[in-house]
């Protein structure tokens, strides 16, 4: 996949993949009803796209997907029970190059580096014209990723300093191992309670909410080996 990497003002690249491929199919995912009947108005007149499903909940969406096989699912940031960045994982852990498009009131750094720690190919504010969302549904469709400039900068900085250490990686690869913090504290040489601390770390950098997921992530990362 490649990256498109947005230059304020400048359309023409967008525009000139958007001319290429018609039409896209689309499936709609936002728990707003207004939303959802808003957007599917708006792409019902462009022929550039085909609105294949709508969902009002990330599961719903799940199940709508095999239905629909959509090309592109541009997703709600914030739902209930499961949102955006969640929807994103599970689809790609079932369809590794599903094409999604987070949609966002907010702008702010840590929501954005899970969108796209989970694989979306870039966000968008809900304020954006119609016209703009077709060239970026089309050029994510043609396989880009679309990142600002100065988000690109920030991205890069974060995950430099989210990397693991080689202790923590030491540590996770015999956790996946199947040892207990006993047992890695005894094989490295440090307490269990630090053992603790380094998970804790781990789980922070990994955006993991527990030890499975930490090591499905990092091998996924290849950032331990799978014996």
């Amino acid at each position: 996949m490649s990256t498109i990497v947005r230059r304020t003002g400048g359309r023409t690249g967008l525009q000139s993949v958007r001319q290429m491929i018609s039409p896209v199919r689309v499936m709609l995912v936002d728990d707003q009803q207004i939303i959802l009947d808003g957007l599917s108005a708006l792409m019902s007149v462009r022929p550039e796209i085909t609105v294949v499903g709508t969902a009002h909940d990330g599961e719903r969406a799940l199940q709508m997907f095999d239905q629909t096989a959509p090309d592109v699912c541009l997703v709600d940031l914030r739902m209930r029970p499961m949102d955006g960045v969640e929807f994103t994982s599970r689809l790609r852990a079932r369809v590794h190059d599903a094409k999604v498009i987070l949609l966002t009131t907010y702008d702010t750094d840590e929501e954005i580096f899970r969108g796209f720690r989970a694989g979306i190919a870039t966000y968008l504010l809900k304020d954006i014209d119609i016209a703009r969302l077709v060239d970026v549904i089309c050029a994510v469709h043609a396989g880009h990723r679309i990142i600002d400039p100065h988000i690109a900068v920030r991205l890069a900085e974060h995950v430099t300093s989210d990397a693991l250490t080689g202790r923590q990686a030491e540590v996770l690869q015999l956790v996946a191992d199947g040892k207990s913090n006993q047992e890695i504290a005894g094989l490295i040489f440090i307490s269990a309670g630090t053992v603790k601390a380094h998970m804790r770390s781990i789980l922070r950098k990994l955006g993991a909410r527990d030890r499975a997921q930490a090591i499905g992530v990092a091998l996924k990362r290849g950032l331990i080996r799978a014996d």
